[in-house]
């Protein structure tokens, strides 16, 4: 009787520490890892390291892993989006997007605003703006989202007008050009090969960059306002998961002090956060 009190004994002391370990939290897991796959460009290191000091801030507060697969070019990642191969992108503007959904009748919207690369207009002929002579030739890229912005470029700085209502700017939505500027229609990439051959040249900043043209001798540069704000980057999400929680904690890990740092450190004044810009 005596041996099996001592069985029994034993086997509620077990008990008791089993519970204790369970309640003290020793047989807890830790909240699971969220994983987030993101869809960027790749061969760009500032926006890697960018990236980094994001993914650190969504391990660390929100415990998601971020991961990325990189395309290299800009048709992909919507499509790989739409797919279902990446939960988010983040490679495109506002009007780059609208422009897509409209063509291939998709559903992808934008659930947190990134930075903006302003474009600039440079010249190896004249050092500013006001010095552009009646007649001269001013080369633009071709491609409907770029041409539209660089014509806003050049209304920003004086030189003509655009038509009211105008959303995407062409060269028959020209209202007024004083100066009667050559309009001349490139390539995005042949842009910068061009300013020998013309009065001056709006040149994204990618091509100005490949082509070892430092940004700060444009004589003008894109102005963050009204007009400018299609062209701010974002982070898309096909519609459906617009309120996902774990996205938003990726635009919340993105949108920080730590990042906007990064980017300073990484680009200068050539690319700006944009998520809490004013716009006027």
């Amino acid at each position: 009787m005596k041996k099996k009190n001592i069985i029994i004994w034993a086997i509620v002391a077990i008990i008791i520490i089993i519970a204790g370990y369970f309640s003290f939290g020793g047989g807890q897991k830790k909240a699971s890892s969220k994983t987030v796959t993101i869809g960027i460009m790749s061969g760009v290191k500032q926006d890697d390291a960018i990236w980094k000091t994001v993914a650190k801030t969504a391990k660390s507060k929100y415990n998601i892993t971020l991961k990325f697969k990189k395309f290299t070019d800009y048709s992909q990642p919507n499509k790989a989006l739409t797919n279902g191969d990446v939960d988010l992108n983040a490679f495109q503007h506002y009007a780059f997007l609208n422009a897509w959904n409209k063509a291939n009748k998709t559903n992808i919207v934008a659930i947190g605003k990134t930075f903006i690369t302003p474009i600039r207009l440079y010249s190896n002929k004249v050092k500013s703006v006001k010095d552009i002579p009646d007649g001269a030739t001013i080369a633009v890229p071709n491609d409907a989202t770029n041409e539209s912005r660089a014509l806003y470029l050049l209304k920003n700085a004086g030189l003509i007008t655009l038509k009211n209502d105008t959303d995407l700017a062409t060269i028959k939505t020209i209202a007024k050009n004083p100066k009667n500027l050559q309009i001349k229609e490139l390539d995005a990439s042949q842009t910068a090969r061009s300013l020998s051959d013309v009065t001056a040249a709006v040149i994204n900043t990618n091509y100005a960059q490949a082509a070892k043209i430092d940004y700060k001798s444009a004589i003008y540069v894109e102005p963050v306002n009204k007009d400018s704000e299609q062209w701010i980057n974002v982070i898309a999400a096909n519609k459906k998961d617009k309120n996902n929680k774990e996205y938003k904690e990726v635009v919340k890990s993105f949108q920080t002090a730590e990042v906007k740092k990064a980017i300073k450190a990484q680009y200068g004044t050539a690319e700006i956060a944009a998520w809490d810009i004013k716009l006027k």
